[in-house]
Order: structure tokens, then C-alpha cells, then sequence
């Protein structure tokens, strides 16, 4: 089974294996991941059973960081780069399988055909684009806001809890402390 990205599955059990909308009482909201991280890690500290936690990203958004120009030299440079690390890899693999005494002979060619192979590729690449895309970039999937969502069975007991953190330091619990 794959996931809806293409990757393979990986469900802990009692999961299901299809994209399912989440369940649970809302108990928290968080304007960024890191903040909601924190509150279950909060409740995990109080050994409050945090498999009946979920967290939800809400209002999704594809953010595409515009990284820098992309120019002939740096299409050609990096196709070349790519291109030699393949070639040495294959090169050196030919190498320990060749008969005679020297393995340089096969990795100089796999080195010099790949970085051929490498650079023609990415001439190609880059050249179908048309100058359309003149740029790179990372893309990051990110929420507007996140939401931490619990089981009915323990949700008041996570709001409780999520409301001690939510009044600012205090001094740190431990399991025996709790009532």
C-alpha cells in the first residue's frame, strides 16, 4: 500500500490505512507546529496517554521560498556535479570488477562520461523550460494555525491540563505531584 504522496505506508496499528479526517474534541489551538509540539510533549511529561492526541494543520498553504536566479553556468555547473558523482559511483563499480591490476582506467571514464551525460541532461532540461522558470526554490507545506485534538474519553482531562501550561511558568510537575 502507498500513501497519497506515493510512498510506502507506514501506520502504527489501530491506524487506519486510508487518508481518514480526524477525530476528537478540539482541546487546544496553536498558531505554529512547534507551540503544538509543545503542549503534547507537555501532556506526555504528565503521562497523560497521548495516543489519544491528534494534531491537525488547518488552513493549509504551499510556501515557495524563492531561493536565487538560475542562470546557463549554474543549470550546467550543477548538472555537471550531479553527473560526476554518478559517474565516479559507476566508475568505481566497474572498477572492482574489471580484470587487471588498475580500477583508474574505468573510474576516469565513468567520472568523464558522467559529467558529459550530467551537463547534456540538464542542457536539456533547463532548455525545455524555455526561460519560463528562471529561478529555484523550496517548497514547504504549512498550516495557519494547528489544532490539537483529543479522544472524548480524556479531553477534559487534556483541556486541565493544557490550561496549567497555558498560564505561563510554573514550577514543573511530577507524576507523583498530580491528583
Amino acid at each position: 500500500m502507498t500513501t497519497p504522496f506515493g510512498g510506502p505506508a507506514r501506520t502504527a496499528p489501530g491506524l487506519p490505512n486510508t487518508p481518514t479526517p480526524p477525530t476528537g474534541w478540539p482541546v487546544g489551538s496553536y498558531a505554529t507546529y512547534a507551540e503544538a509540539q509543545r503542549a503534547v510533549d507537555y501532556l506526555a511529561d504528565r503521562d497523560f496517554p497521548v495516543a489519544d492526541v491528534t494534531l491537525v494543520g488547518v488552513d493549509l498553504m504551499l510556501v515557495e521560498r524563492v531561493i536565487g536566479r538560475l542562470t546557463w553556468g549554474r543549470v550546467l555547473l550543477s548538472g555537471a556535479a550531479s553527473g560526476a558523482w554518478f559517474g565516479l559511483f559507476v566508475g568505481l563499480l566497474l572498477g572492482l570488477f574489471s580484470p587487471g591490476n588498475s580500477a583508474f582506467g574505468p573510474i576516469l571514464v565513468g567520472l568523464i562520461s558522467g559529467v558529459l551525460f550530467g551537463v547534456v541532461f540538464a542542457a536539456v532540461g533547463y532548455g525545455a523550460t524555455r526561460g519560463r522558470r528562471d529561478f529555484t526554490s523550496s517548497s514547504q507545506m504549512v498550516a495557519g494555525r494547528y489544532d490539537v485534538l483529543c479522544q472524548p474519553r480524556n479531553a477534559e482531562k487534556a483541556r486541565e491540563l493544557l490550561a496549567k501550561l497555558a498560564m505561563g511558568p510554573t514550577t514543573p510537575e511530577t507524576p507523583q505531584q498530580q491528583s
